[in-house]
């Protein structure tokens, strides 16, 4: 049983694509029998992650990168500039001894001469690593010359022999052969080996700590996420596709010359959405290594980007920037998450003029009394709404800032419980 923060929003897009399958066409999926518009978690925590950089209150060192460019733009750049510059060379070489240990590997392309060149890299798989780390790693190799020459060594022979093999395809090769060379740096690190893992120690990237890491080569270096997105569906069914049918004109053709130059079809759809997040407190302060101040502030940022953000498919072509018409938090003690989805499984209809927002609050408003009803522990809810609400919701706040002050102040107070 855990301390819970938990999010459930209602929020209405109006026609537009945030979150296309790779047909291009809006996401979606059968619940409770019928189709259903889908908005991926996936693509609300990219928007999050966006909005944590934008808003600021986290600074830039307190956030991670998720890249398969994190050798040459995350630490070769600056491994070879300033006054304590290493050599290009030795300073990819080196670079990629390190994030090895961090389970990254990569691939060589070949350069325009037809050769494998390290300078044209790209991790195996995307990778999540927090500018902190980064900043850290580049300090001890540039403080370190013995041991940047060690590392970049053990790389470099790596690569020379590999690259003379037959098959070979730019790969480090299989796990065997990853964790034989994970040893030989390993050796080469000696004593700083502690260093260098407490410096890829990514945990205190606040986006790492909150939505994970993970590493399929080295499982023991991933972080368990401490918040829960689930995907966002409509609380109704959609009934049918609908599309744009576009036209465009040329600026410059002959004034003779009629009809359209360019002519397509954009798919789109419209519909309420129930969303929902949690957060485990007690994991979320574990990955910030008990860092309490550091902490109030994430969990600030991601509320906050809970309600601002949203995925941008599409976004210059339908402006669909509306924000949630309810907003419930909810802060639990001693509780398990309870996902409030079955307020929908049977969707709302939109009868007498009313849209989809009314009936869909009145909707959440019994699941959630019949859950707390049978379930116990309500919790502290708090909540805004466009229009109507429930008792059941917890206190009205006047507006967002006071919600989250409000939400903040009582997770925080859980973790002391």
């Amino acid at each position: 049983m855990k301390a819970l923060l938990e999010l459930h929003y209602l929020q209405n897009f109006a026609p537009s694509n945030l979150n296309r399958d790779d047909t291009g066409s809006p996401k979606d999926a059968f619940f409770g029998g019928t189709r259903r518009l889908r908005i991926s978690s996936q693509a609300f925590k990219r928007a999050m992650r966006q909005d944590f950089k934008d808003r600021k209150i986290l600074t830039p060192e307190e956030l991670g990168h998720r890249s398969k460019r994190l050798l040459e733009k995350g630490l070769v750049q600056r491994l070879v500039t300033g006054a304590d510059a290493i050599g290009a060379d030795q300073a990819r070489w080196a670079a990629e001894a390190v994030l090895l240990m961090q389970g990254i590997a990569f691939v060589e392309e070949k350069n325009e001469d037809g050769k494998y060149a390290i300078s044209d890299t790209k991790s195996e798989a995307l990778a999540f690593m927090g500018e902190q780390n980064i900043a850290r790693v580049v300090n001890i190799l540039k403080s370190d010359p013995d041991l940047t020459e060690r590392l970049a060594k053990v790389l470099s022979d790596y690569r020379e022999k590999a690259r003379k093999g037959r098959g070979y395809k730019g790969t480090i090769g299989e796990s065997d052969a990853k964790k034989k060379l994970r040893g030989a740096v390993g050796t080469a690190l000696g004593a700083r080996r502690k260093d260098i893992e407490e410096a890829l120690d990514g945990r205190r990237a606040v986006d790492i700590a909150l939505f994970g890491r993970m590493l399929a080569d080295l499982p023991d270096k991933n972080a368990d996420a401490a918040a829960q997105v689930a995907h966002a569906i409509s609380t109704h069914a959609l009934r049918e596709r609908q599309y744009d049918f576009y036209t465009a004109v040329d600026d410059l053709k002959p004034d003779d010359n009629a009809g359209a130059d360019m002519l397509g079809t954009v798919e789109f759809a419209s519909a309420t959405v129930y969303r929902y997040a949690c957060i485990d407190l007690a994991k979320l302060l574990e990955n910030l290594q008990g860092d309490r101040e550091l902490l109030e502030r994430g969990l600030r940022a991601f509320l906050y980007a809970s309600v601002f953000a949203a995925p941008t498919g599409k976004q210059n072509t339908f402006a669909a920037h509306n924000l949630p018409g309810l907003m419930v938090q909810v802060v639990r003690r001693n509780a398990s998450p309870r996902n409030l989805a079955n307020a929908f499984e049977k969707g709302v209809r939109a009868e007498g003029g009313q849209g989809y927002l009314a009936p869909s609050i009145a909707a959440l408003a019994d699941e959630m009394r019949w859950q707390n009803g049978v379930f116990g522990d309500a919790g502290t809810a708090r909540f805004v709404a466009r229009e109507g609400g429930d008792a059941v919701f917890g206190e009205a706040m006047p507006d967002v800032a006071a919600l989250i002050d409000a939400t903040v102040t009582d997770a925080l107070k859980a973790l002391e419980a």
